[in-house]
């Protein structure tokens, strides 16, 4: 039996019970091995290449919406439209009616027409979410992590056709693809459930989840730049054939199991995560969860802060080009500069966080608490700059400004209300994701179509509403977390009544290939 900082492997230290032993409390007191060329980062990095992708596939119709809707049909017609509020670039020319290569059509969408479509991909997306989220927490997460982007990947391929079959070819396209990769984010948790020693939980998972914001930084100029010199079908194609996220399955489910980990770096993942980790049984305390009062502060919290997100996320490039009136290379670009603050600001978030509790600074409820506060965007800074963006008149250069700084800051509740799952319940944190999940997307199917409803005269006055609206539900949601969140294991995730024979099978086949 293996020892690590005088703790057996499979029993916690002096004898005591280990499923009542705080995880942090159980981590060595020998140094832990390197992260540098470790397995456990290896892991967070092929995450984050991972996650790049799925959110360049989640983005690009934001930024070809503008180069596949013709702008002479059906537009509003208004003595305050906002042409007459903001003049438009010398260098610039109208984006809304933006000429594509000969033979590559357009479509006459209203407002509310593409606020329908960009909502459709999160329609699909919640409903595999707490599937997805079960199933990889007792079977395994590096399958259906990979598989499910690699299907929207190409179905993807096929938007140019539905979009040229109609409306709801489209959307249901668009449903598809989500409904494929509603299972990533869950299938995520589950594999980090087994992989993220306690005091490297934050710089881990806020690694990973970086490749979101990296992503659609480098989606958004890119979309911009294809559709003008390639026409807007090309989009598709390109993120389409993108087959990255495979290597995904090069990974193992657990350190048990990885045929390449050292002995040191597989024992002291083991032993910091204790049994409190690892897979659960087929059968959950699904009546637990639901009364769970920090659980549904996380699911009031990402509620919240999603439809900020979101917001910008798939409204954004048309906020450039018909108000600001950015053509769409410089709409896509501008566009996703607040996701590269954003992705700083997530990584750093992540190590300050393990930082204060490595040296014991802080406690893990209060460290979440404080990122939830200074990152979910409508409380302090990033709020007032989130409003900010709606008094700043026609001063583009400010508004985005403002856009960066705002999405920048609220990069730090990565290391917050994000990745509380794993601190509450570790075992069930793939399906707890999935729960908070599949309320957090509501707002992707919402917030577009209230968007839309809300600037059909595309005025700087309505999106001003839009823009407050936003910082204001997000300030609910952080509050309410402040008050009811914790860090704390909950008495309900510390059983699993259904004996869990995956681990004890893969044990087995561990010490076979020792015997080999």
């Amino acid at each position: 039996m293996a020892k690590y900082g005088q703790c057996s492997i499979n029993s916690a230290p002096d004898g005591t019970d280990e499923e009542s032993t705080p995880l942090l409390a159980r981590v060595g007191e020998e140094p832990a091995p390197p992260q540098c060329c470790s397995v456990r980062c290896g892991l967070a990095n092929l995450m984050f290449l991972g996650f790049a992708v799925v959110y360049a596939l989640r983005v690009n119709l934001s930024v070809a919406m503008v180069a596949m809707v013709n702008g002479t049909s059906g537009q509003p017609m208004s003595n305050h439209s906002s042409a007459e509020e903001c003049p438009t670039h010398a260098s610039t020319n109208d984006s809304s009616s933006m000429e594509q290569l000969a033979g590559v059509p357009q479509y006459p969408w209203d407002s509310d027409t593409q606020g329908l479509l960009l909502a459709a991909f999160f329609s699909g997306y919640l409903f595999t979410q707490v599937p997805g989220g079960y199933l990889a927490g007792r079977l395994g997460g590096r399958y259906f992590l990979g598989g499910g982007v690699l299907g929207t990947a190409l179905l993807t391929l096929l938007t140019p056709s539905a979009a040229s079959l109609g409306v709801p070819w489209l959307f249901t396209l668009r449903a598809l693809e989500g409904f494929g990769e509603g299972v990533t984010y869950p299938a995520m948790m589950a594999l980090w459930a087994c992989w993220a020693p306690p005091l490297e939980r934050s710089r881990l998972v806020s690694l990973a989840g970086a490749g979101g914001n990296f992503g659609a930084f480098v989606a958004l100029p890119l979309t911009g730049a294809i559709c003008h010199s390639l026409g807007w079908p090309a989009v598709f194609y390109c993120c389409g054939t993108d087959t990255l996220t495979l290597t995904i399955i090069l990974v193992s489910d657990d350190p048990r199991s990885h045929p390449r980990i050292s002995e040191r770096e597989r024992d002291y993942i083991i032993t910091s995560i204790g049994k409190q980790g690892g897979s659960h049984g087929w059968s959950v305390p699904v009546g637990s969860m639901l009364r769970s009062v920090p659980l549904w502060s996380i699911v009031v919290a990402q509620v919240c802060s999603n439809w900020t997100y979101y917001t910008l996320l798939t409204c954004l490039p048309t906020y450039m080009d018909n108000i600001l009136h950015f053509n769409i290379r410089e709409s896509g670009l501008l566009s996703a500069l607040p996701y590269l603050g954003g992705w700083f600001c997530s990584v750093l978030s992540g190590v300050v966080a393990d930082c204060l509790l490595e040296r014991k600074l802080l406690g893990v409820t209060a460290v979440r608490k404080i990122f939830t506060l200074t990152g979910t965007e409508g409380l302090l800074l990033p709020g007032m700059f989130l409003v900010g963006v709606s008094f700043v008149g026609c001063a583009g250069g400010l508004a985005v400004l403002c856009l960066t700084v705002s999405s920048s800051l609220s990069g730090t509740s990565a290391a917050g209300v994000f990745i509380n799952q794993l601190d509450i319940a570790p075992r069930y944190a793939g399906m707890l994701l999935g729960i908070t999940n599949t309320f957090g997307t509501i707002p992707g199917i919402v917030a577009p179509i209230v968007v839309g409803h809300l600037t059909k005269q595309r005025t700087m006055a309505e999106w001003r509403t839009v823009f407050c609206l936003s910082a204001a539900i997000s300030a609910v949601g952080a509050l309410v977390f402040t008050v009811f969140g914790t860090g704390e294991p909950q008495s309900w995730a510390l059983q699993d009544t259904e004996t869990d024979t995956r681990g004890d099978t893969e044990t087995d086949a561990k010490e076979e290939r020792r015997v080999r």
